[in-house]
């Protein structure tokens, strides 16, 4: 009696074992499933931006800021009303523009220019940041922007750190948004590199007026630099932001319909080689979450 007893003690562990495997299974594939439709959304809507003739931004840096706006978005940290995403991309030389704001219902970049970062994170280029008061330097991750208000620089916009650890100190340390005379173009002709801040995303003055009142008061900030430690601990980059499966299908559909015209495009390069009596391949549908799809004009 008792060997049974123990038999089915361990058929139930084993059942128990499989059963949490099964569920851990399925929850990673839901996440690898959200992570790549909203890298093809985030690539819908980077597709869409006009960047005119100015270098664009990194996909892969706009990827990651568009992940973060979602997140922050779904939470509530942000206005509701508004649609811009601004973009620091301090891997660059400080001597080139590296600011975007992006108005992405309207898919285009309203303000491309320089941005300064501070004096203890770098000469041209950026490398050392911090979240502690008197470091100046700069700090990494997501902000929403907040207030205005008259400075010490001038009119300027107070930022509040949404990465825990990594900037959330920025709203008692005075990170703000602010123009600053070291902020051109004749400055780096004069030093060889851009002015720099205490630890502040300073901007030309000609532009901070209008910069500022574009993505104050609820807005998403984002300052991007490949930190390993920051881009794996960031909550905002590794959490997965909910997207509708029709956002999902959507997506999925471009992308099919971009293979297929592809895959149109060989077959009929092919045909034009071979007897006309040949028959080319067809390829197959796909199938999307177990469901045939038919790709076909939108």
């Amino acid at each position: 009696m008792q060997k049974i007893r123990v038999g089915l003690l361990m058929i139930v562990m084993c059942a128990s074992s499989f059963f949490v495997q099964v569920v851990k299974g399925e929850e990673n594939s839901r996440f690898n499933v959200s992570r790549t439709g909203i890298n093809r959304k985030a690539d819908q809507v980077y597709n869409q931006i006009n960047f005119g003739k100015d270098e664009p931004l990194s996909r892969e840096v706009f990827r990651k800021a568009y992940t973060g706006y979602l997140n922050l978005r779904e939470a509530g940290k942000l206005n509701q009303e508004h649609s811009m995403l601004s973009i620091c991309d301090f891997s660059l030389s400080a001597n080139v523009k590296r600011l975007w704001v992006i108005d992405l219902e309207q898919a285009k970049v309203v303000f491309h220019t320089l941005v300064a970062h501070g004096q203890g994170t770098g000469e041209e280029f950026a490398v050392n940041f911090s979240n502690r008061e008197n470091s100046h330097q700069s700090s990494l991750g997501f902000y929403v922007t907040r207030e205005t208000y008259n400075g010490d620089n001038g009119y300027s916009l107070k930022l509040d750190g949404m990465d825990n650890g990594y900037n959330d100190a920025a709203y008692s340390r005075a990170i703000v948004m602010h123009g600053a005379d070291y902020v051109c173009d004749s400055y780096i002709r004069d030093n060889k590199r851009l002015g720099r801040s205490w630890g502040c995303p300073a901007v030309p003055v000609a532009q901070s007026r209008a910069i500022i009142n574009t993505i104050k008061e609820g807005t998403c900030l984002y300052i991007y630099y490949p930190s390993r430690p920051y881009l794996a601990q960031s909550v905002w980059l590794n959490r997965a932001p909910h997207i509708s499966d029709d956002e999902l299908i959507k997506s999925e559909f471009q992308k099919l319909n971009k293979q297929n015209n592809i895959a149109a495009g060989t077959l009929a390069q092919a045909d034009t080689n071979q007897d006309a009596a040949a028959t080319p391949a067809v390829p197959q549908l796909p199938t999307y979450q177990g469901v045939q799809l038919a790709v076909g004009a939108q």
